[in-house]
Formats: structure tokens, C-alpha cells, sequence
């Protein structure tokens, strides 16, 4: 491992006071490939197009004006009104290929949960969105968790609580599912979770 860069996560997490959940995804892609200063920063990646079209069936509401960059300014101030929290699963990394695929990131050093969940009091829901993001989640949770199915929860207790662990799709483009499938898997859980 010593032939490779690690890398330090280079985004705080993103944690509004009132978040009711948490959604974790691996880490960032190299910074050549971000179009903006946050989280899924990817203009290729399509969470914010999923987000789009859960919440205001329009797969370009998070997009500038002149829809070649999503609009920072107006996806945090929807994920903090609508209390939902975003960081990811590794806080230290390698890349074995230099890109920004999963299967080439090896996790040196992983989040400390219980450590995020205590600045986020209210929340009571996790959400992975991908599988590595699962994987290592898993791994930092007791021992009896199993993996959640896509668009399925298993109950975790953490820090004295219970919490709901959800699995979504990937929103990488390389995951083999249609934007539309996608965002309709999400749109049922924050159905379900009671923030649609």
C-alpha cells in the first residue's frame, strides 16, 4: 500500500442541526471530475437528478440555469430544511487505479459513526447509496446486521437508539439501472420515512 497516495476526505461532513437522516456514500471522486464543493459533485453522477425527481419530478430542478452544473446553493438549502445529512463512509483512502470507481478504493481509515450520530441527535435513519458504501457500513455496525436488499431497511441499535438501515442504488451512472428506476426506489423510502 505504501506505492499509493492516501487521500484525506476533503469535505466536512454535511450535518444540519435538525437531520432526521443520514446518507453515506464512499467518497468523493478525484477533484478533476467535481463541478462543484460538495457531495456527489460529479456532473455525471445522478443524485441530484434522483433527487429531482422524488421530490419535484423534474430530474433538472438541481441544475443552474444553464443546466451545465447543479445549483450548490439550492441543494443545501433543501437537504437542511428538509433535515438530511450527507457524508461518507471513508474518511482515508486509496486509490488503486486513480479513478473514481468503488472497486479501486481501498478504505485505510472508515468514519466514527457514533461520533457523527451525536452531532446529529434527532436522526434515527441511515441510508447507504451504493455497495460499498453497504459493505463497509456493515462492517462498523454489531455483528449480527445483515445487509439491507435494495430499498430495504434492517434495524441497528447504536449510541443507545434504534435506527433503520437503509440500502439504496448506486447514483453512479456505472450502476446498471435507468435514472427513472432509481429515483423511484428512493422516492419510496423517503415515502416511507415520511419526508415526501
Amino acid at each position: 500500500m505504501t506505492d499509493f497516495h492516501r487521500e484525506i476526505h476533503p469535505l466536512e461532513p454535511f450535518l444540519p442541526e435538525k437531520s432526521k437522516v443520514l446518507m453515506l456514500g464512499s467518497f468523493p471522486p478525484p477533484k478533476a471530475k467535481w463541478g462543484m464543493d460538495f457531495y456527489y459533485p460529479n456532473f455525471r453522477n445522478d443524485m441530484w437528478r434522483i433527487f429531482g425527481l422524488v421530490f419535484f419530478d423534474d430530474k433538472d430542478h438541481f441544475l443552474t440555469i444553464d443546466g451545465e452544473a447543479f445549483d450548490k446553493e439550492r441543494i443545501v438549502s433543501f437537504l437542511d430544511k428538509k433535515g438530511i445529512a450527507l457524508y461518507d463512509v471513508a474518511c482515508e483512502i486509496v486509490r488503486l487505479k486513480g479513478n473514481a470507481s468503488d472497486n479501486f478504493l481501498e478504505i485505510v481509515r472508515p468514519i466514527d459513526l457514533h461520533a457523527v450520530l451525536e452531532k446529529i441527535p434527532l436522526c434515527r435513519t441511515l441510508v447507504t447509496t451504493g455497495e460499498k458504501a453497504t459493505r463497509t457500513l456493515c462492517s462498523l455496525l454489531p455483528t449480527q446486521i445483515k445487509k439491507p436488499s435494495i430499498g430495504s431497511f434492517e434495524k441497528v441499535k447504536l449510541n443507545g437508539k434504534i435506527f433503520r438501515f437503509y440500502r439504496m442504488p448506486s447514483s453512479s451512472r456505472a450502476y446498471p439501472k435507468p435514472l427513472l428506476e432509481k429515483a423511484d426506489i428512493y422516492k419510496r423510502f423517503f415515502l416511507e420515512i415520511g419526508l415526501r
